[in-house]
């Protein structure tokens, strides 16, 4: 009997936790929060260290302080090379001129559009020369589908196509083919209060944003182009679909081809280059000619400045676009030649224009529109209507005059009226 209570009692105390044989209530362990103690040594030794941090990072700020203070110095103090024009004959003014009707000068800030710009003046030309009518075109409605046009070939070349401010002056009737044109009361394509074009941030967020896409994959033609319309509508406003122009209302098509009666097959560009073939059609090879278009019409020099010079001495302006950085060119000094020094006068022929084409001293930098012609010193100058801000530093505000030395060497392309280059055209099969 005493076996079995001995038993029990032990089963009960396994049942009660062993409190009631021990006479006392379970013990229980209890959590608190307690200052991290930090051991005195390994913090001597990061106190330390981190000094150590600060110090650096204070020189290095100073040593960064002090480069951007000399790279700001050398900026300001900058020199260009000059031609100095002491001694050379200048037209006097736009006046002495012979000029072809256009509208005055107009400035696009700071934007890529050159080709804009030339290509619409040159446009509202022609439309003058062939009805009469003096409309002021909007250069920002071209613009605006440029850039579309542009996004939508980067999304189908899946970014293999460049996506910049620049173009060629054929991107004007193309545009214009496509999406019709408006007049510049119509459609300013410009919010900012000062009325001044600035695309700088705005083709930088178009930029990054496509930049986005390439990296991640990702190429929705549809969505893509809608965010691209949304900025582009952020900084210039959204184009209009219909307008009242003259007391009737017109989309911008049916203006195109309703007013300004343009035919787009009436007008050719040219260019010359020992890189392709003479009298044949072919790609004129620079990143602004995006779409790759090869409908040029390549002609040797003596034949490229005949037909400028034809041209504008028989009522046909044109526009033409090559380079603007020599020393010859100065916007002080309302004038572009090319000086001995670089290359004299007798020597410019078709290898020596070659060689810098090849070497990249001339580029595709900027499209004016030629708008006069005058005969002055014995030389051929012409009148250059320029959307620049350095054709605007000098007496005559958008002006330059071109002589026929710089025209030969450094202009690239001319684009003109068919009919004003009959004779050299026949020799196109």
């Amino acid at each position: 009997m005493k076996r079995y209570n001995a038993i029990f009692l032990v089963l009960l105390m396994v049942f009660l936790g062993g409190n009631v044989y021990a006479g006392k209530k379970k013990r229980r362990d209890v959590a608190r929060y307690e200052k991290r103690y930090q051991d005195p040594v390994i913090k001597e030794m990061l106190d330390r260290d981190k000094k150590i941090l600060k110090e650096e990072r204070k020189k290095t700020a100073e040593i960064d302080k002090k480069y951007k203070e000399l790279q700001k110095k050398k900026r300001e103090e900058k020199k260009v090379l000059r031609f100095s024009f002491e001694g050379i004959k200048k037209p006097a003014s736009p006046n002495v001129f012979k000029q072809v009707w256009h509208f005055p000068p107009v400035a696009q800030y700071l934007t890529g559009t050159c080709w804009d710009f030339s290509g619409t003046s040159f446009y509202e030309s022609e439309v003058y020369r062939l009805t009469g009518q003096k409309i002021k075109l909007s250069e920002m409605y071209t613009a605006y589908y440029e850039y579309i046009e542009k996004a939508r070939r980067f999304v189908r070349e899946r970014g293999h196509s460049v996506f910049g401010q620049g173009s060629e002056t054929d991107a004007v009737m193309r545009i214009w083919k496509q999406y019709g044109v408006v007049p510049f009361s119509v459609y300013k394509g410009v919010v900012a209060k000062d009325g001044r074009y600035d695309h700088y941030l705005m083709y930088r967020e178009m930029k990054d944003y496509l930049d986005y896409c390439r990296e991640k994959n990702y190429w929705d033609e549809k969505i893509i182009l809608g965010h691209i319309r949304m900025i582009l509508d952020k900084y210039m406003g959204h184009p209009p679909e219909k307008f009242e122009f003259e007391g009737k209302t017109y989309t911008p098509q049916q203006f195109f081809k309703e007013v300004l009666r343009l035919n787009p097959d009436d007008y050719v560009t040219f260019m010359s280059t020992m890189a392709q073939p003479f009298y044949k059609l072919g790609i004129f090879d620079v990143p602004d000619n995006w779409r790759r278009a090869r409908d040029y019409y390549n002609v040797p020099l003596d034949v490229f400045y005949g037909i400028i010079k034809h041209a504008i001495t028989h009522g046909y302006s044109l526009v033409i676009g090559g380079d603007v950085s020599e020393p010859g060119y100065n916007g002080f000094e309302d004038a572009a030649v090319i000086p001995t020094f670089d290359i004299p006068p007798r020597y410019i022929d078709q290898s020596a224009r070659e060689f810098r084409i090849y070497n990249r001293t001339t580029t595709d930098d900027h499209g004016i529109h030629l708008v006069g012609y005058a005969r002055v010193g014995g030389w051929d100058w012409y009148l250059i209507k320029d959307s620049s801000r350095s054709a605007r530093w000098g007496k005559f505000k958008g002006y330059y005059f071109y002589r026929e030395d710089y025209i030969k060497l450094k202009m690239l392309t001319i684009t003109v009226n068919k009919n004003a280059a009959k004779d050299v055209l026949t020799k196109f099969k």
